[in-house]
């Protein structure tokens, strides 16, 4: 299979371009730095330079798609927060999913977080085209408020597309994690606003995900084993959603 992934320079993309690799796959990486394509998310134009490349490199036929980058919360800028998580992951789903069509029991997956569910799409900012104003009421805050509405704007676009992408015979999900031992995760420990939340959001098991934990249910998700799955997020947060909405169901 050949599978591009985007944010697999470090964290989760980087943990779940080493599994597939080790799988026997045939991985392109893209990322700011330290991948196979080196591109600025954030920029519309290398964006589309790094669909055009990974359409050269993959013979414009792809078996798996996984869609990592992403910024947290300590970000300065919560709409360069909302261009990445949010903007970049749609623009990468829709441009490949022509490749996708011609691979081999094709399958995507989109990393949100816990963080989507905090907001409701009627009420996100992003769904209104009211950023701007909101972020900036939002004051020292507007990161988590913008993270918490990219993740749920792109979860719900992810389900947005099902009908489509199950007619095109591509399967399409996504992942929420909750804390995990990541460099964003740590950044975000060091941010005087959020770091002292952050240490507090511990899971009822006692601790934070790995890198590692996180890539095997993408890996699977990607698989043959999962032929059935399309459409759904699945948290995978040590207990932390089910703690905190324990009646959401």
């Amino acid at each position: 299979m050949t599978i591009a992934i985007t944010g697999s320079g470090s964290g989760i993309g980087a943990a779940t371009a080493a599994a597939l690799t080790a799988a026997g796959h045939d991985v392109i990486g893209i990322d700011l730095r330290n991948a196979d394509i080196t591109a600025d998310l954030t920029d519309p134009a290398a964006r589309a330079a790094a669909v055009d490349a990974v359409l050269e490199r993959s013979g414009g036929a792809l078996s798996g798609l996984v869609l990592c980058a992403g910024v947290g919360p300590h970000v300065p800028n919560p709409e360069l927060l909302v261009e990445i998580n949010y903007r970049a992951t749609v623009a990468f789903l829709d441009a490949l999913l022509p490749a996708l069509r011609k691979g081999e029991s094709a399958a995507a997956v989109v990393v949100s977080s816990v963080a989507s569910t905090h907001i409701q799409w009627a009420d996100n900012p992003i769904n209104k085209g009211t950023e701007a104003e909101a972020f900036a009421e939002a004051g020292d805050f507007a990161g988590q408020y913008a993270y918490a509405s990219s993740k749920n704007a792109v979860t719900v676009a992810v389900r947005e597309r099902a009908p489509e992408w199950g007619a095109a015979g591509v399967r399409l999900n996504t992942v929420a994690p909750g804390g995990v031992d990541t460099p964003l995760l740590r950044a975000g420990m060091d941010d005087p606003r959020y770091g002292e939340a952050i240490r507090n959001f511990i899971p009822p098991i006692g601790r934070n995900g790995t890198p590692d934990e996180i890539a095997s249910l993408i890996a699977y998700l990607l698989g043959p084993q999962a032929g059935f799955i399309h459409g759904a997020q699945f948290v995978i947060d040590g207990g932390i959603d089910a703690q905190v909405r324990p009646t959401a169901v």
